[in-house]
């Protein structure tokens, strides 16, 4: 033990100059108390030691700190019973001070010890501890309140001391704990009552110590007795703290890194040690080389500086991302390079010891912690265990960075392309990964790869509403005529209530033309009608109507009559709309659902168009799905699938008639083409389209066929409650002619196939087509065998056609 005088505050703390005395008075009564009830062999120790203070007569009056140093055994006695029996006073950071704490005047060895180095290291840097009078002075007034207002709740109650190593360069935090118990506090005068909303409302500003200065002025306070001082090291917890603040005032790219890495230093307590952060960052459930110049990873910087082959460090990496587990290698031999090559990188940038841990985040693979020095080092349990309750912190600061990587690869996809299916979207993926690595090693802009797919059979296919152009004309023509007649009945009504040429000669002009609309042929003429009625009839009525209150209600009542949404002459217009949609509706739904499904047996690109009805493009083939082998076999069975998906749109489109406002019927159109075909995703339309002239040929066709008609005559090819196949060549029609056979043989086509020859389009010549009626008889046997059909289909992709014939 030492009697040494250690000066606290070296006269720093001006404000905090308190009148106090220093005494043993308070722990002399708390002695005979405990004597009243203590009934352990303890009360023997408190009897000795009460006795003992009392033969000392300097020690039951006011004594200077300079004169206690002669009692040194009584001292002993008091930390004795101040302190746990076990207690080693080695390894105890403990002493005794003035009430108010200024000068100790007893301590443990190692607290001198501790405070000799910590005082000869803040000479030597020059370091001023920050805010030391504002805590000194928080800590007075924490002991004010709550003697006397019972109050707590004053900031400053953990006071934390950092001693930096300047050998290891490591840091140590302490908790100060004074224990003011043997502290008595004299008033001079009747204590103030205290608002102590005000006091907790300048606590959060942070004024509190000028308030309580005001109210509670030192210079009336009288301190008596002796304060314990106790430090405890909170260096473990202070970096688990250090870890978790980082996480929630992230900026995760450098500072967070660097941040966690020296709490992890720490928590090791070995200035030789260091750690690495590598997080595990995907693009297609492939780990991905992150060519970052602000990377936290030994083994990263390592591969980068010597050069190390991207595909040997994804060999490594995705390897253990398979089987991770906790690998050591606490010293870099010969004979370990020889079995683990990569470590020979490592050996070359100076490491001698390297070890790493996988990181866990919800129980998902997030990375791994490296623990590497430049001196041999054995890591081993007792080394792990410090760093237990960091690791989940661990997981969440690399999941954070997998989160920023992912955000930053979707912003890409979304401003260069949009919204993907997940057939294609690794692609896109894989296109966005290789911009952002080249955006970082060029200073210009660097243009985004086009996206290609080469060697894919199309589909295509196309639910019409029949006649929806004569409809729409026809719904036009009966709504006009409506607009026209309200109008007319309008003027005339004008016409008895003031007295306007003007209005006549309009009123002629709408009679005229209530003529002609049966006879429109073109557009042109229905744009001459809107220009009579924006340019000459609507200014006039509102003229009117502003000049000629009394007709406010006649015009009013015409105008709602035109309204959009609620109009009368509207209401052919929203009949036909209503019906359109809802056949559209119900199609995209059920075209949506099916496709889904049709992923299942191989991935495929699925498009469809919203038009007066519902266009589609499927793509399939092996650049969709590179790691799964492609067969023809997918072929015939997206194609089986594309026939029977068109006799359920039929079906169920015939069975809407019935709920349409308007009946309206369907189409149905294939056009089947052999050859495969490239296709590439336009950035500037956010679509994909046909590569090359030839394949541009197949465009071409597909854009004309649904107004083709059967050669030598008017008709249309496609008809209501028929599916037409459009081909060029006969092998191509055979295939569908099997799968219509036995579509036939169900009960869900009719027996009424026809081969037809086609016209010939703009640029297109030697077409053909198959036709054949859909059987719309409803009944359980078939809606039965029909669902039995479908789940066949998508269950057995590979089984051969003859074998479910």
């Amino acid at each position: 033990m030492n009697t040494s005088v250690v000066k606290i505050n070296e006269d720093e703390c001006i404000a905090c100059q308190v009148e106090y005395t220093l005494s043993f008075r308070p722990l002399i009564a708390y002695l005979k108390g405990r004597l009243k009830t203590e009934q352990t062999l303890k009360a023997e120790f408190y009897r000795f030691l009460l006795e003992k203070i009392e033969r000392e007569e300097a020690l039951k009056n006011d004594i200077e700190v300079e004169d206690l140093a002669k009692y040194k055994d009584t001292l002993e006695l008091i930390f004795t019973i101040l302190t746990p029996l076990m207690a080693n006073e080695k390894d105890l950071y403990w002493a005794m001070s003035t009430p108010v704490p200024d000068r100790i005047f007893f301590s443990t060895d190692g607290f001198f010890e501790f405070f000799g180095v910590h005082k000869e290291e803040k000479k030597k840097n020059g370091y001023i501890e920050e805010s030391k009078e504002k805590q000194q002075i928080q800590f007075i007034y924490k002991m004010i309140l709550r003697r006397f207002y019972d109050y707590t709740s004053i900031s400053g109650n953990e006071i934390l001391y950092a001693y930096t190593n300047p050998t290891t360069h490591l840091t140590s935090y302490y908790n100060i704990s004074p224990d003011t118990q043997f502290v008595d506090i004299q008033y001079d005068g009747e204590l103030p009552e205290l608002n102590f909303e005000a006091v907790a409302t300048q606590i959060q500003e942070g004024k509190e110590v000028e308030l309580l200065q005001d109210l509670l002025p030192l210079d009336k306070f009288r301190f008596d007795g002796f304060t314990v001082i106790t430090l405890t090291d909170v260096t473990l917890q202070h970096a688990i703290d250090g870890i978790r603040d980082a996480l929630v005032n992230h900026t995760y790219e450098i500072e967070a890194y660097e941040h966690v890495i020296q709490a992890l230093k720490t928590l090791a307590g070995n200035g030789h040690i260091e750690f690495g952060l590598l997080p595990f960052l995907m693009v297609n459930n492939k780990f991905v080389f992150d060519n970052d110049l602000n990377s936290q990873s030994i083994l990263l910087d390592s591969a980068k500086k010597h050069n190390l082959e991207e595909e040997t460090f994804f060999a490594l990496v995705n390897e253990y991302i398979d089987h991770p587990r906790p690998v050591f290698f606490n010293n870099l031999t010969d004979e370990k390079i020889e079995k683990f090559p990569f470590l020979d990188i490592l050996k070359k940038n100076g490491v001698k010891s390297y070890s790493f841990l996988p990181i866990f985040y919800n129980n998902q693979l997030a990375g791994i912690m490296e623990i590497y020095s430049e001196q041999d080092l054995v890591v081993d349990e007792k080394l792990l265990s410090r760093f237990h309750s960091a690791l989940p912190l661990l997981g969440q600061l690399l999941q954070y960075r997998i989160e920023e990587f992912n955000n930053k690869m979707d912003n890409v996809l979304k401003d260069k392309f949009t919204a993907l299916q997940p057939s294609v979207q690794w692609k896109f993926n894989q296109v966005v990964w290789d911009y952002l690595k080249m955006s970082k090693s060029k200073k210009k802009t660097q243009e985004i790869d086009t996206v290609t797919f080469k060697g894919l059979y199309p589909l295509f296919g196309a639910i019409d509403i029949k006649n929806s152009t004569i409809e729409r004309n026809y719904a036009l023509k009966e709504d006009l005529k409506v607009q026209l007649a309200k109008l007319s009945e309008s003027l005339e009504n004008l016409r008895n209530i003031i007295r306007l040429d003007l209005l006549d000669k309009v009123l002629f002009n709408c009679k005229d033309w209530m003529k002609k609309i049966d006879d429109f042929i073109n557009s042109s003429e229905e744009a001459q009608l809107n220009e009579f009625l924006e340019l000459e009839v609507y200014p006039m009525l509102k003229h009117i109507e502003r000049g000629h209150p009394q007709t406010q209600e006649i015009i009013q009542e015409y105008f709602k009559s035109i309204n959009s949404e609620e109009g009368i002459a509207y209401d052919n217009r929203r009949t036909l709309e209503t019906s359109m949609q809802f056949i559209n509706t119900a199609v995209s739904e059920y075209l949506e659902e099916a496709q889904q499904t049709l992923q299942e047996s191989y991935p495929c690109y699925f498009a469809k168009f919203r038009t007066d009805g519902v266009e589609y493009d499927i793509y399939i083939g092996q650049d969709i799905a590179p790691d799964i082998p492609f067969d023809l076999l997918y072929l015939k069975n997206i194609r089986l699938w594309q026939l029977t998906s068109m006799v359920e749109a039929a079906r169920l489109t015939n069975s809407l008639v019935s709920q349409m406002p308007r009946a309206l019927l369907t189409t149905q159109l294939i056009f089947i083409h052999s050859n495969p075909i490239d296709i590439s995703f336009r950035n500037d339309e956010r679509r994909f389209d046909v590569e090359g002239a030839y394949n541009i040929r197949y465009e071409v066709v597909k854009k004309r066929i649904d107004k083709v008609l059967v050669k030598g005559t008017d008709e249309r090819l496609t008809q209501p409650g028929k599916i037409a196949l459009v081909y060029f060549n006969t092998y191509e029609a055979n295939e569908y002619k099997e799968y219509i056979k036995y579509l036939q043989e169900q009960g869900f086509l009719q027996d009424d196939l026809e081969t037809l020859d086609l016209e010939e389009l703009q640029g297109v010549s030697g077409l053909k087509a198959l036709r054949v009626g859909v059987n719309y008889m409803s009944c359980d046997f078939y809606d039965e065998q029909f669902t039995k059909l479908k789940k066949s289909i998508k269950k057995n992709p590979l089984k051969k056609f003859d074998e479910q014939l």
